[in-house]
């Protein structure tokens, strides 16, 4: 790592030769394969980013310029070249280095940034401020071609086009979100890959156009204006930007230094609305990452020398596993339902049905409004949609979810991958907030299982329910056991729930992963004198009316517990249902505290809350009348 070591920042990069650049390029990717091997993360695209990151801060003057990455898993390479190579080991790990880009990390990071697509539109932001304040300095978006499958990214390009202010969108091609990339505008950047023919058509045509201008004057450049417009459109594929307001440049090696760099630093040299096109490979250098892009998009600890995982998988499946395997199943004997997932085959388990039942299966790209009004006209027709986004993802369909869906009680099943606390990937990917953000919307069920058998008898029950849509919420994780066979497993009864301990100081009222250790807590408790009732409460809307008066009659104390946001979650909502009818009854809710919660490893955030079976009998152990919690 002779050159990579004594790169502190920008400056110590601006200071090699070009010639040492592609040697530099080579360090790095040996030390991103070395750190990740440790620590997990999403290699694969930054391994295919190496030279562009490079390419950027010699030719940029970041922080002044503002490089704005879209996504973390693109930036390793950019926090190696930003000051963080010292002490990358602690990449994801607790008080480490983000896998995100955080602006509280570095001042190089312009722009947090989580979830795919907001690039175009931050950045956009950025050279409004700097004109509206009278500044001078660049502005670049570097933006996934995955992430072009996201509206928002046109909104923000739509915008930016039209104003004619000085902003760059350098698009990222190569080819893939975390599955191969799906829609027309793939295959439009695989056209403009497949026929430079037609850019150097543009090009002629433009050349021509700004001689005729010089030789015949205003009219025939009017003339030979639309005649290039003409062109453009009838030769050129690039001209889905030009349509847009943008100049483009492009197609461009993102592994060929000399040509990136004087690129780069010919259209920084400009202004107005521009975009230069990439091309990168995917887990470059590396040849496990080469030949398998979507299994090395993100991967856990591993060996560099034989692409093992060092942690072998052992013991049950994990929850995605089963929802996959056991979508495939009950497709079978459930014919009218199809599966619907935004650019999250293998993330969401889908893949294993779409390999089954691939005339059945739509991933519909980086799109989760669409995923989701989509599945909302199928739902008109007849066809039953299993719509499987991680919950963090969700978040940006809600406003799809309650007009598109509730408003139209619209027949709709939502599996939430992902739901609750999810260790090394951090802020920007906890699920904790759809439980409060689906309980204030009317007519949605919301359901938690405790375990694989129930994860399957839910996905059964939400397949017969035809009255508006129906969710389920599950870690990341193992399931707590193996399941049993799925054709053995009964449909969960709508709207109950189930008493698994029978107590008669304190009930808790425990939601999905958070069952069993309530259970265990009891355990705990019994043995220190304190008697509580267990209650598996799979359904948080409509929660089970009956036994929740059954519950508050021999109980004063009732504990919630949920791997969720505490603010406005399902202790809350009880709180709010009871407070008129029983205002007697004292509702403590456990739950993740309102605040951002930082990477660490899933089983110390889960203790760090107390949502453990420790954790839990601690706080009721510990609670004011504890011994005589709640009996009459």
């Amino acid at each position: 790592m002779a050159l990579l070591n004594d790169i502190r920042g920008p400056g110590d990069l601006k200071n090699l030769r070009r010639d040492q650049l592609p040697l530099l390029a080579e360090e790095m990717r040996q030390r991103l394969i070395q750190a990740c091997s440790v620590t997990g993360g999403h290699i694969g695209a930054s391994l295919g980013c190496v030279e562009l990151a490079i390419a950027l801060l010699y030719e940029f003057d970041s922080p002044t310029d503002k490089i704005v990455w879209d996504v973390g898993h693109q930036a390793y390479a950019w926090k190696l070249l930003t000051g963080r190579n010292e002490g990358f080991e602690s990449l994801r790990q607790k008080d480490g280095v983000s896998g995100f880009l955080k602006r509280n990390e570095s001042a190089h990071d312009q722009f947090g940034a989580g979830h795919a697509g907001t690039a175009m539109s931050a950045a956009f932001g950025m050279a409004t401020a700097r004109d509206l304040l009278g500044l001078d300095y660049k502005v670049a978006a570097v933006v996934g071609d995955g992430a072009l499958t996201c509206g928002l990214s046109y909104e923000g390009m739509n915008n930016a086009g039209h104003s004619d202010r000085d902003v760059i969108l350098i698009v990222n091609d190569n080819g893939m979100s975390i599955s191969p990339n799906v829609g027309a505008i793939s295959k439009t950047l695989g056209r403009i890959v497949a026929s430079p023919f037609t850019n150097k058509v543009r090009d002629v045509v433009k050349h021509l156009t700004l001689k005729a201008g010089k030789v015949f004057g205003d009219e025939v450049v009017e003339f030979a204006k639309n005649v290039e417009e003409s062109a453009k459109n009838l030769f050129s594929e690039g001209m889905l930007f030009e349509e847009l307001g943008f100049r483009y440049f492009g197609p461009i090696d993102g592994h060929d230094l000399p040509k990136l760099c004087d690129t780069l630093r010919f259209v920084r040299g400009l202004t107005g609305p521009r975009v230069v096109h990439v091309l990168t490979e995917k887990g470059k250098g590396f040849s496990f990452a080469e030949e398998n892009k979507e299994k090395w998009h993100g991967l856990a600890a591993y060996d560099p020398e034989t692409g093992d995982l060092r942690k072998k998988a052992s013991g049950p499946p994990t929850w995605t596993q089963v929802f996959g395997d056991a979508l495939t199943a009950l497709a079978g004997s459930h014919q009218d339902f199809v599966v619907v997932t935004a650019a999250m085959p293998s993330g969401t388990g889908t893949n294993i049905f779409q390999k089954k039942w691939p005339e059945r299966f739509f991933d519909v790209g980086i799109a989760e409004g669409h995923a989701v009004t989509f599945a909302g006209g199928l739902a008109t027709q007849g066809v039953r949609p299993v719509v499987a986004i991680y919950s963090t993802f969700l978040q940006r369909a809600y406003d799809n979810i309650i007009h598109d869906i509730a408003v139209q009680h619209l027949p709709v099943l939502f599996a939430m991958d992902r739901a609750g606390l999810v260790g090394e990937d951090g802020q920007t990917h906890m699920g904790l907030y759809d439980i409060p953000y689906l309980l204030a919307v009317p007519g949605v069920t919301i359901t938690a299982p405790k375990d694989a058998d129930e994860l399957v008898g839910l996905l059964k029950t939400g397949l017969r329910h035809n009255d508006g849509p129906f969710t389920t919420r599950y870690p990341r994780d193992k399931v707590p056991a193996e399941p049993k066979a799925f054709d053995t497993i009964p449909a969960v009864p709508y709207g109950t729930w189930e008493r698994l301990r029978s107590g008669r100081d304190v009930a808790i009222l425990a939601v999905g992963t958070m069952v069993l250790p309530a259970v265990a807590a009891a355990e705990r408790l019994a043995a220190d004198g304190v008697d509580a009732t267990v209650v598996n409460c799979r359904f948080l809307k409509p929660y089970d009316r009956v036994m929740l008066e059954e519950l508050v009659r021999t109980h004063r104390t009732l504990v919630t517990v949920e791997e969720g946001a505490v603010a406005n979650g399902f202790g809350a909502y009880l709180a709010r249902e009871l407070a008129d009818r029983h205002p007697e009854v004292r509702v403590v809710a456990m739950g993740v505290a309102d605040e951002l919660i930082e990477q660490a490893p899933r089983a110390e955030q889960l203790e760090r809350f107390g949502l453990s079976a420790a954790g839990i009998a601690r706080r009721v152990a510990g609670l004011p009348t504890a011994g005589v919690l709640g009996s009459r």
